[in-house]
């Protein structure tokens, strides 16, 4: 099979992006294209790139929307440690052991999937002019061809890029043109501007769903070094929770960090405790207990609850932060207790009325948790003990603990 690879932020994807893909199809130069969001950008750390998982469902919605069989996305960054340049993508897709268990997951036959392949490399031509200074450009050139982006009226040479790249890297340089319409778009500027006209019906209705672009905005807020580990835990956690629980645990990290902001919390202690609170969610049960009663003894034993105790567990371990408020926020963000500290409360609330959440009416809880805390807490409460009362399930002692505080009955 021939093979457009297309890889690139998507932050967010575009009209230009989608126009791109049609374009690679209708050439009859590949015979389908592989999508590949960025997990890491070497050129954009922390803030400056939409936390990876985000952008990667965000890409899957749009392709599974607006194609067929012929397009398809590929999660293979999430699977490279640290920094993934183009040269390395090339690397481990074209590996036989993961292209043709990839290709028959999305529904290509064994014996096609098995086959011998050509990959491109897809890309516009401002990009190409420079192939000669990506990362290890010389030995990229010598595994993969490049297929051009032409729009109307762009008169730019491939045979001029391919010599002036083969001229620099002392190796021959392949590149084949397609035409694109000429969708002038850049995802910088939706970003910046909020106007959402170029972007396919499937993005607008993610960005939507979860607040996207205004939630992150308070990463301006938070440090690097924070902004960082969000990124890195978002990638880490993609291995563990499915694409439901993922998105929501980061958009309770980002809501825990606007709260802290507004009740002069640490922004930065809120943005990771409530990004990974539910990071052990779907472990196995037996791993589960076995860090709750690690982190809690028997403290917690209905298995909806051992996510929690058990979360501060393996977050620690896998990352080696003692940090005790973090540690205790995730593990009380499900019940609460007495005494919860600021941290604590912001977490347990986030973690309940973010953005993607729709399980009750929670209007009211969201717009009061900006200037008072306690009373969407009590709204909150209220609402959960009566849905424990009405199945029957007992309050939790910490849960009552937590109420006592806020003098509640």
């Amino acid at each position: 099979m021939k093979i457009g690879l297309y890889g690139g932020a998507f932050d967010p994807i575009h009209n230009g992006h989608v126009s791109m893909i049609e374009g690679a199809l209708d050439s009859g130069i590949v015979d389908i294209v592989i999508v590949i969001p960025s997990a890491r950008n070497p050129f954009k750390p922390g803030r400056s790139l939409t936390c990876a998982p985000y952008r990667y469902y965000m890409v899957k919605n749009v392709i599974e929307d607006l194609f067929d069989d012929k397009v398809f996305v590929s999660d293979i960054e999430f699977k490279i440690s640290g920094v993934s340049y183009t040269d390395t993508i090339v690397d481990e897709i074209r590996d036989p052991s993961y292209i043709e268990e990839f290709l028959m997951s999305c529904g290509i036959s064994p014996k096609k999937a098995s086959a011998s392949h050509k990959f491109f490399w897809i890309a516009g031509s401002d990009s190409l002019e420079t192939l000669y200074s990506w990362h290890n450009a010389g030995s990229l050139v010598s595994k993969i061809d490049f297929l051009m982006a032409q729009r109307p009226g762009d008169d730019t040479d491939p045979s001029d890029i391919a010599r002036v790249n083969s001229e620099k890297l002392g190796v021959p340089v392949n590149i084949t043109t397609f035409a694109i319409d000429g969708i002038e778009v850049a995802s910088s500027d939706i970003r910046a501007t909020g106007n959402f006209d170029e972007i396919p019906e499937a993005a607008r209705a993610f960005i939507a769903e979860h607040n996207l672009y205004e939630a992150c905005g308070v990463l301006e807020y938070a440090s690097d070094e924070a902004c960082v580990h969000f990124t890195d835990v978002g990638i880490w956690m993609f291995g563990y929770l499915k694409k439901k629980r993922l998105l929501h645990t980061l958009n309770t990290g980002l809501l825990s960090a606007y709260l802290a902001r507004c009740h002069g919390c640490d922004i930065d202690k809120a943005l990771i405790a409530g990004s990974v609170h539910d990071c052990a969610k779907e472990l196995p049960m037996e791993d589960q207990l076995r860090m709750a009663r690690a982190r809690c003894g028997d403290l917690f034993t209905e298995d909806k609850l051992l996510h929690s105790p058990a979360g501060a567990v393996f977050y620690s371990e896998t990352y080696g932060v003692d940090d005790p408020e973090i540690l205790d926020a995730i593990t009380y963000h499900t019940t609460g207790r007495g005494n919860m500290t600021l941290l604590d409360e912001i977490v347990f609330l986030a973690d309940k009325i973010e953005p993607s959440r729709t399980y009750t009416d929670l209007s009211v809880m969201r717009r009061i948790a900006p200037t008072d805390l306690d009373g969407a807490a009590r709204l909150c409460l209220e609402s959960v003990v009566d849905k424990f009362r009405k199945k029957g399930r007992p309050v939790h002692p910490l849960t009552e603990e937590f109420m006592k505080s806020l003098g509640m009955k």
